[in-house]
């Protein structure tokens, strides 16, 4: 019988959470293939089977967290496909049986315990015909689920209060008189107890509480590994950085107007469309370059100052947000740079992110734009202290050099950086300074 365990996966990978199995129990696996789907914080991964033979048995479940080294699953290096199918027939087959046997039992014994209750409630009123005044012996009506719960908790029904309109003593008040609502609770227990006993009747009034705080249907659903790590990298961000935004407005006309003259022929030559994207990448290293400490990072006392230009660019996915990385961006031409945001947003899509495509990025750009948004002010990509914020291009009016007003396509960015060493003068400089190439991209070609 040879183990399956969780693989070494990165060196900053240490847990993950099983996303789906691709094998089921009495399949046929060769070494190597394919046997379940792992959600780490940043990419899905795939664990291979290590040996070939039957799955014996799978001992973790879809959802369940794992760590590296531990054993997930059994190979039989021996056995055949289909092998097992006999053996979990016959185990349920005698689950069956076993589930029939203790129903059987379990009705024998509820019979004896209504003889037994029958029993000593004809003794009870024996004792009562006999004249017996005293008020313990009287006789008690209780149903037997009462009973057997009272002899299990040591509880003198006579003690007991019932709630019943006809005095009959129910499940529920030898649960409350176990609680210290009833007599007997009242009369035998010490009162340190009775104290002791407060706190946690609160605590479970509470823990109820939070389960049942809505009135209405709610769907609790279980986020992600990677949500998880999402919100928690996010507030880290907030808590650990002075982070700040500022703004700034661009004329996209001639930006529009270029792309509108040379997307076909662009199309035709580099087998890529045309986006804003490139444009923006372009004036982004442009800007990064003049002012360097906006591509720069914070080690413990020391500033990091990156010389080189690994643009990330936020992809929506069903998971969550990524940041898949442009490698060298200042190399790449605009067919370049559209080449290389479709691949990183095809694999980040389909799931094929590897952790090298999102690690080591100096800047990232968020385009909230495509969605609709108007204005905000993205959250940073730590360690990174810096991150362009793209919107949606309305048509807004615009008062012109010669005073006419015109109806331009207008859009606001938004830079959020961290205070810590970037200067509000030095933000609101790298902004404008993308501004005035965005609208002048002619120039911005000949730089490029």
């Amino acid at each position: 019988m040879k183990e399956i365990k969780v693989p070494e996966l990165a060196e900053s990978i240490t847990e993950g959470t099983i996303a789906e199995w691709l094998v089921q129990k009495g399949d046929q696996v060769e070494k190597g293939d394919p046997i379940l789907e792992l959600e780490t914080d940043k990419v899905n991964v795939e664990v291979n089977a290590d040996a070939s033979g039957v799955i014996s048995e799978l001992l973790k479940e879809a959802g369940d967290d794992v760590e590296v080294g531990d054993v997930i699953a059994k190979v039989d290096e021996n056995g055949e496909a289909g092998g097992s199918s006999e053996e979990e027939s016959s185990n349920e087959e005698e689950q069956k049986e076993s589930s029939e046997e203790n129903k059987q039992a379990e009705e024998d014994k509820e019979q004896q315990q209504e003889t037994e209750d029958s029993k000593q409630k004809e003794e009870s009123k024996s004792d009562q015909d006999q004249g017996s005044n005293d008020d313990d012996k009287k006789e008690v009506i209780a149903t037997p689920a009462a009973r057997k719960r009272a002899r299990e908790l040591g509880i003198n029904l006579s003690e007991i209060s019932a709630r019943d309109p006809l005095g009959r003593i129910r499940p529920e008040d030898v649960e409350e008189a176990a609680q210290g609502g009833g007599k007997q609770e009242q009369k035998q227990e010490p009162k340190q107890e009775q104290k002791k006993e407060a706190p946690k009747k609160e605590k479970k009034s509470e823990q109820n509480s939070e389960k049942t705080e809505f009135e209405k249907p709610v769907e609790r659903v279980k986020m992600s590994r990677r949500r998880q790590t999402i919100a928690k990298r996010l507030v880290e961000v907030q808590q650990t950085s002075a982070m700040l935004t500022t703004f700034n407005e661009v004329d996209m006309t001639n930006v529009m107007n270029l792309r509108s003259q040379r997307k076909e022929s662009f199309q035709k030559k580099h087998d890529i469309k045309l986006g804003f994207m490139s444009f923006f990448t372009k004036a982004v290293v442009g800007a990064l370059k003049e002012f360097p400490l906006i591509n720069a990072e914070i080690q413990g006392n020391e500033i990091v100052m990156k010389k080189f230009y690994d643009i990330g660019m936020a992809v929506s996915t069903e998971e969550g947000l990524v940041v898949p990385v442009v490698r060298d961006a200042d190399r790449l031409d605009f067919a370049g740079i559209e080449k290389g945001i479709a691949d990183v947003a095809t694999k980040a899509r389909n799931k094929e992110l590897q952790l090298e495509d999102l690690q080591g990025g100096s800047f990232t750009i968020t385009n909230g734009g495509i969605f609709g948004s108007m204005l905000s002010t993205p959250i940073l990509n730590s360690p990174q202290v810096g991150i362009l914020g793209l919107h949606n291009i309305e048509k807004r009016p615009k008062v012109m050099p010669d005073d006419t007003i015109q109806a331009r396509p207008m859009m606001y960015i938004a830079l959020s950086y961290d205070h810590r060493i970037v200067d509000g003068k030095e933000a609101v400089q790298f902004l404008k300074r993308i501004k005035e190439m965005i609208e002048d991209p002619y120039d911005l070609l000949l730089e490029g």
